[in-house]
């Protein structure tokens, strides 16, 4: 009973991993929305998605990457996100990076971060273990209640009298060398 050799069981076995391989390779392929479609309404995929179109609405993904011209006006929620384009609302994703291309007005919920340098960014930042599902900034938004910072302040108001005394502030900062050239406002 043992000793008997069965050479068609193994062929029988062989299609079986065959089906499994295919539809893995199906899944590593990526959704390409190209740079002529616009697309109203949300987007869901569990894989990979790369948009170079324009979508008004939210994008969940496995991986986005947002090309240079495209634009998403909605939430945005993945594993991974590479922005290269536009993104008028909020970023939830374990991994964020944002190329010098980017422009993104809303905030980021992440794990890990990378901005390049010339990126665009208007909003907060926070991470987080789980951005997956850790909705929004909550409180958070209220928090900066604070008077505006000296910065804030000087931006603001354009006094004529750059060298008028500066009440104290609960930061410490030395008195600007009484040889500097600052130059005078008009």
């Amino acid at each position: 009973m043992f000793t008997k050799k069965d050479s068609p069981a193994p062929e029988a076995a062989a299609p079986a991993p065959a089906p499994s391989k295919r539809s893995s390779m199906k899944s590593r392929a990526p959704s390409i929305l190209s740079a002529d479609l616009t697309v109203q309404g949300s987007i869901v995929s569990e894989g990979e998605v790369q948009l170079d179109g324009a979508v008004e609405g939210d994008v969940k993904a496995g991986s986005l990457t947002i090309g240079e011209e495209a634009t998403v006006k909605g939430e945005v929620v993945a594993e991974t996100v590479v922005v290269r384009g536009r993104i008028n609302g909020s970023v939830r994703a374990r991994q964020v990076q944002l190329a010098s291309t980017a422009r993104v007005e809303g905030d980021v919920i992440h794990a890990t971060l990378a901005i390049e340098s010339g990126a665009y960014f208007d909003g907060l930042c926070r991470r987080s273990t789980d951005p997956l599902t850790d909705k929004g900034s909550g409180n958070r938004a209220a928090a900066p209640s604070s008077p505006p910072s000296a910065a804030q302040q000087s931006s603001t108001s354009q006094s004529p009298q750059p060298s008028a005394p500066k009440p104290p502030s609960a930061t410490p900062s030395a008195p600007p060398p009484s040889g500097s050239a600052q130059p005078a406002k008009a």
